[in-house]
């Protein structure tokens, strides 16, 4: 008995510290879990939703420390009853997840790996097992040093815990397991390769035939039967291939830029998933950002999935005049773990990623100036300036690079408005560029 407690021991005592860190490594990507758990749709506690990211942070430094209090043998008693009440409580969770089909990741370890529902489950019936193991042979766990070495090293791994929870909050995941790490291709990530598996769908077709209802299953082709058709059911089978990338976007209100906006080089990113969410600390340095990048000749649009009053209204009181465009709000989410977080893309190859609280970070040499504007702007009234004098595409475009200092595109909405009245105009958007001085 004794041998086999040692080995459930070490079994579980990593297998929580290992869980523990992942879902440490990124708390915010764990509380959208745990907010999808809440949600209506699951367990129906909405109430604990705006409480997802304390809970989640509670729950992962838990889960590193009795990890840590299980191999070092601190408070066996304690540890051993809090690892079968929060096993007990996750196998309920995992069954109910599985069985009704209501979350497909139950995000036991982030990003690093994913399992399906069912597979969850039965990790965590394993679980149960050997921590009832250790339940019923408490008495062979044994501290592995005398009192104040363990103790310290109990207390040594709870701050530890707690601080590298805050670190990342404060900054951005350690290691980045999402499709949109730095080095990562978005438009790669999208792409779907032609010999990808396609699902497997299993059709039911309810027919009364003769008066007796009738189920006739098929892989989708139509059955020949005579009878009067009812309906039919679908199930899926064999999950077909998904890319790393789905959901995202670059959206005007009528055009979709995402292509045209992927092939461009030295790209900067603001994101947001909520505008009327966003950290004031962080939107008070867009402002300084937004003249840093133009300065040295990048171009800079924030993506968001915010209304139209909601960027106008941040624009404004920021002072602040790049273009937002729509996004989902899962897949910024996704995108950054941070509201504002700032991406630098090259050809869709995400170059740079910070949180606003690492702006400073955010390396931008000066590049040589490209005049390059959105797609949909060409087919609209622009309006060209040289310095601050009214130009012409014309001339814009014949100027010798080496001459420009900056190229500004501009479509803010309130600014337009304010020009268009003052000069009597119809512009949709400026063109601004400053020479270099001589």
């Amino acid at each position: 008995m004794k041998a086999i407690v040692s080995i459930s021991r070490i079994l579980v005592g990593v297998l929580f510290i290992f869980s523990g860190f992942i879902k440490l490594n990124d708390p915010i990507g764990f509380s959208y879990k745990l907010q999808e758990y809440f949600s209506p749709d699951v367990l129906n506690i909405p109430f604990l939703e705006p409480y997802a990211l304390l809970i989640s942070v509670f729950v992962v430094v838990f889960e590193v420390v009795l990890g840590v209090f299980l191999l070092i043998g601190y408070k066996p008693k304690f540890t051993v009853w809090s690892l079968l009440l929060m096993i007990i409580f996750f196998t309920f969770l995992t069954f109910y997840a599985a069985y009704f089909e209501k979350v497909k990741d139950c995000g036991c370890f982030g990003d690093f790996i994913k399992l399906k529902p069912w597979e969850t489950f039965w990790k965590d019936v394993a679980l149960l097992v050997l921590i009832l193991i250790l339940f019923i042979g408490v008495k062979h766990i044994k501290p592995v040093f005398t009192k104040l070495p363990i103790t310290i090293l109990a207390l040594l791994g709870f701050v530890v815990s707690l601080w590298f929870g805050y670190h990342v909050l404060m900054h951005l995941p350690t290691i980045d397991f999402r499709a949109y790490a730095i080095g990562k291709n978005i438009k790669e990530g999208m792409t779907i390769p032609e010999d990808a598996p396609k699902p497997v769908q299993e059709y039911s077709w309810k027919f009364k035939v003769n008066g007796e209802e009738q189920i006739i299953t098929t892989n989708g082709a139509y059955p020949s039967v005579e009878g009067e058709f009812i309906g039919v059911e679908t199930k899926v089978i064999q999950e077909g291939y998904t890319p790393p990338v789905v959901d995202f976007s670059i959206e005007s209100v009528d055009e979709d830029l995402t292509a045209h906006y992927l092939d461009q080089e030295n790209l900067i990113i603001v994101v947001s998933y909520s505008l009327e969410k966003i950290e004031r600390d962080g939107a008070s340095k867009l402002k300084a950002l937004q003249k840093r990048v133009r300065q040295n000749n990048y171009q800079i649009i924030g993506l968001t999935a915010s209304g139209e009053e909601a960027k106008n209204r941040i624009n404004e009181a920021y002072d602040i005049d790049f273009e937002w465009y729509l996004c989902d709000e899962k897949a910024l989410k996704t995108v950054v773990r941070s509201n504002p977080g700032i991406l630098e893309l090259d050809n869709g190859t995400v170059k740079q990623k910070v949180h606003w609280n690492d702006l400073e970070d955010l390396d931008l040499p000066k590049v040589a100036p490209k005049i390059s504007s959105p797609k949909k702007l060409l087919h609209e009234n622009i309006a060209y300036f040289i310095d601050g004098e009214a130009s012409t595409k014309e001339l814009v475009e014949a100027l010798d690079s080496n001459m420009i200092e900056s190229v500004n595109v501009n479509k803010n909405e309130i600014a337009l408005k304010e020009y268009n009245i003052e000069n009597n105009t119809s512009y949709t958007g400026f063109v601004q560029v400053k020479l270099k001085e001589n």
